[in-house]
């Protein structure tokens, strides 16, 4: 095996990274990660494991955090380490929260240790280069276990995630799957949503980032976290930049005013639910929040032929209810030598 690095995926092609990403994450699919290069507070490196033929066969980014606006991806939150001495390099997504390394399908155990031990290695060395050390954020539960084994060191649970299985063909399958009592709430709340009589439509994210930031800026708040509509604003039009047709938002209007948009991609079998954002002052009564993260996500996801709808972190009764099942998340640091 052969290892380089690189500081661009325009080094690599999509084709040959998303073979390796589409069974892991969205958030190390070749396009999110080609946009996360323009965010100037982190520097990209790319650490790629190539077989005796060229073939990629283990992958990784490695960023050098500048300055980290998300509290939730500073070290000192997880970790038993003051700011100071905090790592300074990520492994992994830096966004998202779902992590592991790339590794190709078909490797066996043997072969997964090896590519897991030369990430490792390369990743070590690319801290050590920068006076600091490295850690892996929100790792599934397959990669903190490997990637345990690989350091020799525990992981540490930092969160737990929730995915909904979409099985059959359609929502009344979906549904099927349900307790009975469930079933007859999710009716009730799509119900309650369609006698509203919002008009709901499908839209570029770049024909609507001014309306998609106040509203994720509005629950953003209401959730605690200290944020204003120029900034979400800013985040939504990077990512409709970067993203291009991918963006699509599921918007509820009220005559000319959007009260409540969902923005999910699709990517390998899963549906990958990245935003919400709802007013509450124009919103409650007709279930708009459930229907715009839920439901109507879950319909789109069955016309693309997924079989999951990941729905993240926080909010993890609500969405037990609704039929997800949760799992660990988990930060694997490597102390300094």
């Amino acid at each position: 095996m052969n290892l380089e690095s690189v500081p661009t995926l325009a080094a690599v092609p999509a084709a040959e990274w998303d073979h390796l990403a589409r069974d892991t994450s969205f958030y190390l699919s070749h396009r999110w990660l080609a946009g996360e290069e323009t965010d100037p507070s982190a520097t990209c490196t790319y650490l790629l494991v190539r077989d005796p033929h060229g073939r990629l066969t283990a992958a990784a980014p490695l960023y050098l955090v500048h300055d980290e606006p998300n509290t939730n991806y500073r070290p000192e939150h997880h970790l038993d380490v003051g700011q100071d001495e905090a790592p300074r390099v990520i492994a992994g997504a830096r966004r998202g929260y779902h992590n592991a390394p790339l590794l190709a399908p078909g490797l066996d155990d043997r072969q997964r240790a090896g590519c897991l031990t030369m990430l490792r290695d390369a990743a070590r060395e690319h801290a050590a280069r920068q006076s600091t050390w490295h850690w892996w954020p929100y790792l599934t539960d397959r990669a903190a276990t490997e990637l345990g084994d690989a350091y020799g060191t525990a992981p540490r649970r930092i969160e737990d995630d929730a995915t909904i299985s979409l099985p059959g063909t359609g929502f009344d399958d979906y549904l099927a799957a349900l307790p009975a009592k469930r079933r007859s709430g999710i009716r009730g709340e799509r119900r309650a949503f369609d006698a509203r009589a919002l008009t709901v439509r499908t839209e570029p994210l770049a024909n609507c980032v001014d309306d998609a930031g106040r509203l994720l800026a509005i629950l953003q708040c209401r959730h605690g976290h200290v944020t204003d509509t120029a900034a979400m604003t800013g985040v939504m039009r990077r990512q409709a930049q970067a993203m291009g047709e991918d963006a699509q938002v599921t918007a509820a209007y009220d005559g000319a005013t959007m009260v409540a948009f969902s923005l999910v991609y699709h990517f390998g079998n899963t549906a990958w639910l990245r935003a919400v954002g709802h007013d509450p002052q124009h919103t409650g009564d007709a279930f708009e929040y459930f229907n715009l993260a839920y439901y109507l996500p879950i319909e789109d996801a069955y016309r693309h032929g997924c079989t999951h709808l990941h729905a993240g972190m926080k909010s993890l009764a609500a969405k037990r209810a609704r039929g997800a099942h949760t799992s660990p998340l988990w930060a694997l640091a490597d102390p300094p030598r």
